[in-house]
């Protein structure tokens, strides 16, 4: 079950910088995201925690729906994309690595895994035996999906304010936290209601936000483009083909 709850993310990672063509980002740098992700369970679990007891303690006995709606959103799910989200900002914002529109959604991506992994192993020690296959890897594929609308907004933010616009990074850098969020929310509040009818909505919905990153994703790495004022950062060799073209 260990093996479970590492390898998959781990393979998913590699499949991502794969399609990076661009230009790779370095192994050391998305092996620190993935670490540092991984830390941000931590301050998730505290989160749980507190919200438990500040949510029991004032609507116990009534308002069920509420508390699950409340703890999935707020204590769960936000606490959780926040975590990852300032990771990923105060380790590569300004990074000289940053330099394409695609790399935010790979460092997101290495930041989500991450935290997806030590979720997994905190999740098994927690069950032992009655751990469930189908959470373990579920949970690295809806991690990995939220990571990839937080990736493609975070990469949003990044070129806007190479291009000076304050009020579009804003925007984009809310939306990087917010989104994701929400997705994860109703994941964890479909779990959380025990209703068949809430269930098979969520499978849908699972399938359709997984088809919508999916093909963001295959938009992104195709129009990767270099971030305004980061010129200087790209090396000869990382061209384009058709940068290549143009000077021949």
């Amino acid at each position: 079950m260990y093996v479970l709850a590492v390898i998959p993310a781990i393979a998913l990672l590699c499949v991502v910088w794969k399609l990076d063509t661009v230009e790779k980002e370095p192994p050391a740098l998305l092996a620190r995201l993935f670490a540092f992700g991984a830390l941000t369970v931590v301050s998730a679990i505290l989160a749980g925690l507190i919200g438990n007891g500040i949510v029991n303690a004032a609507y116990s006995g009534r308002g069920r729906i509420f508390f699950i709606f409340l703890d999935s959103f707020i204590f769960t799910a936000l606490a959780q994309e926040a975590g990852k989200f300032f990771v990923l900002k105060m380790a590569t914002w300004k990074n000289r690595e940053f330099n394409y529109t695609f790399d935010g959604l790979v460092y997101a991506v290495a930041v989500s895994l991450g935290f997806a992994v030590a979720e997994n192993i905190v999740y098994v020690v927690r069950s032992g035996a009655d751990a469930s296959v189908s959470r373990v890897v579920l949970s690295v594929a809806g991690h990995l999906v939220y990571s990839m609308f937080m990736g493609c907004f975070y990469g949003q933010a990044r070129y806007a304010e190479g291009e000076g616009k304050r009020k579009r990074v804003r925007m984009h850098l809310a939306e990087a936290v917010l989104i994701p969020a929400v997705m994860n929310g109703f994941y964890v509040f479909g779990l959380r209601t025990d209703s068949k009818a809430v269930f098979v909505f969520l499978a849908v919905y699972e399938v359709l936000i997984t088809t919508i990153a999916i093909r963001q994703f295959i938009i992104y790495s195709r129009e990767d483009t270099l971030i305004p004022g980061m010129e200087w950062t790209v090396r000869p060799d990382d061209r384009t083909w058709e940068d290549k073209a143009d000077e021949s």
